[in-house]
């Protein structure tokens, strides 16, 4: 038994004429709101009001940002300015060094002198002078 297996299915379907059922809302609504405050109000209200709700009807139908619909583009710009912004790390004032450093210290340790020859006598000798740290009185 064959199936067909649909393709393209990333693409609307163009509804009204060329455009797809969202377009063709986008369209309707913004352009027809501006047509009737076009008649309706004056002339300045229309410039304010109208011209700009029609160009943003046709941004929604028509203009797509980085390859995704405007709607969702101004969906994240409103969405942005609404919510807050957490900072995570701010600068709170300039810290100057004043001390310069040529050389880097280097601890010294002395070793204590060994009478017998190895490490076990190394490790005797140690132990000697710990003992003899703890038992003086402070």
């Amino acid at each position: 038994m064959r199936f067909e297996v649909p393709q393209f299915i990333e693409i609307e379907d163009k509804i009204f004429g060329p455009f797809t059922w969202k377009q063709f809302v986008y369209l309707m609504g913004g352009v027809g709101s501006a047509v009737v405050m076009l008649f309706t109000m004056p002339l300045i209200v229309f410039v304010l009001i109208g011209v700009p709700l029609g160009c943003l009807a046709v941004l929604l139908a028509f203009y797509p940002v980085n390859n995704r619909p405007f709607s969702s583009f101004l969906e994240a710009v409103v969405t942005f300015y609404n919510n807050h912004k957490v900072y995570h790390w701010r600068k709170k004032a300039q810290t100057v060094y004043t001390q310069k450093v040529d050389t880097p210290v280097i601890p010294t340790f002395s070793m204590p002198r060994v009478e017998g020859r190895g490490i076990n006598a190394l490790a005797k000798k140690l132990e000697i002078r710990n003992i003899g740290k703890e038992t003086e009185p402070q």
